[in-house]
């Protein structure tokens, strides 16, 4: 069955939501990120995927200490992502006591960094966080749009011995119309053996199981977990463990 990772959005030591990458469209969803992860964990979730949003757009580790409290406060596997830029912050986040880092924006802008540290940290720690417009790349934050190819991007690194994909289609996050199943058909068929973690737009039931049908084992779901909707996704029910 595939797995279902709620994500946190971080600003301000907030747990947020934005739409489509805007940060002028943000939901505030819960005071303490330590708490929504424990109500994630108690609903039976095993790991979760955390965003800096604050360390996306300026790149300084403000939400640290949060992320802290949280791998202490649970016992989930944890992924962070957001403005991670020098040796020196993968560091400080795998001490921290999270398991994965996903490193968007500086894969990107200093490749032979990243693929340092896919060799350094090993390719179980060291993740590849994409964010797809139109199949191309976005980078800091979605705020620069880049002419590279999904498709271009993988290639190169799983040369290197990448493992893991976090990709994230931006027109679909945050609006819960159903993820991008031709992209991640597409993707997969590819690169049969690089573990892709769809995000964006997962927001029922029938999302999951198409996703899982084309061979994704992972998705990040958002908005889904925190609207009360009757569309979206009760992790309690669905995943019928508490």
């Amino acid at each position: 069955m595939i797995e279902i990772i709620p994500a946190i959005d971080i600003i301000n030591g907030k747990c947020v939501r934005l739409k489509q990458g805007d940060f002028s469209q943000q939901t505030t969803y819960g005071a303490d990120p330590v708490e929504v992860a424990k109500g994630f964990e108690t609903c039976g979730a095993g790991r979760l995927h955390i965003v800096d949003l604050d360390a996306a757009r300026t790149g300084q580790q403000q939400n640290l200490e949060t992320i802290k409290r949280i791998a202490l406060g649970t016992n989930l596997k944890i992924d962070v992502g957001g403005g991670i830029k020098t040796t020196k912050q993968v560091q400080n986040l795998l001490n921290s006591g999270i398991d994965a880092i996903n490193i968007g924006s500086t894969a990107i802008k200093q490749p032979e960094l990243f693929s340092n540290w896919l060799e350094e940290f090993g390719n179980n720690r060291i993740w590849l966080s994409a964010d797809v417009r139109k199949e191309q790349i976005s980078i800091s934050g979605w705020q620069e749009q880049t002419s590279m190819s999904i498709t271009t991007l993988l290639d190169e690194f799983v040369k290197k011995g990448l493992k893991t994909a976090v990709i994230t289609v931006i027109e679909r996050d945050g609006m819960m119309n159903g993820p991008e199943i031709r992209l991640y058909e597409k993707l997969k068929r590819h690169f049969p053996r690089l573990t892709i973690i769809a995000s964006g737009g997962v927001s029922a039931r029938v999302d999951l199981m198409e996703l899982e049908q084309i061979g994704i084992s992972k998705a990040i779901v958002g908005k889904a977990l925190y609207e009360k909707t009757q569309e979206s996704i009760n992790l309690k029910t669905w995943m019928n463990l508490c």
